[in-house]
């Protein structure tokens, strides 16, 4: 079994409150959900309005689906959503045999 993981920096755009933020981050975190199958969530930066982290975690038998289905989801938010900003973007890989 190969678990992988991708958790990204992201500045958002134009938000000046955590209610804002919100409106923001929930559709994102769904979208992520429902386009790669995985589990998606915010992991950080909850009390900063305009910073957010998201991560994004799959298991599966193979390490190259692991990291297609990492890629896309990096894919998905640099290229599709142009009011937010990844600053970055950090990831894992790990066997069970590990």
């Amino acid at each position: 079994m190969w678990i992988g993981w991708i958790e990204f920096d992201i500045l958002l755009g134009d938000v000046r409150s955590l209610k804002e933020k919100r409106s923001v981050i929930r559709p994102l975190i769904a979208e992520l959900s429902r386009r790669t199958e995985c589990a998606a969530a915010e992991v950080g930066a909850q009390d900063l309005h305009r910073r957010t982290e998201i991560g994004v975690s799959i298991a599966a038998t193979h390490a190259s689906h692991v990291r297609d289905v990492l890629d896309q989801a990096e894919r998905m938010l640099s290229e599709q959503h142009p009011e937010i900003t990844v600053l970055s973007a950090r990831r894992g890989l790990h066997s069970s045999d590990d």
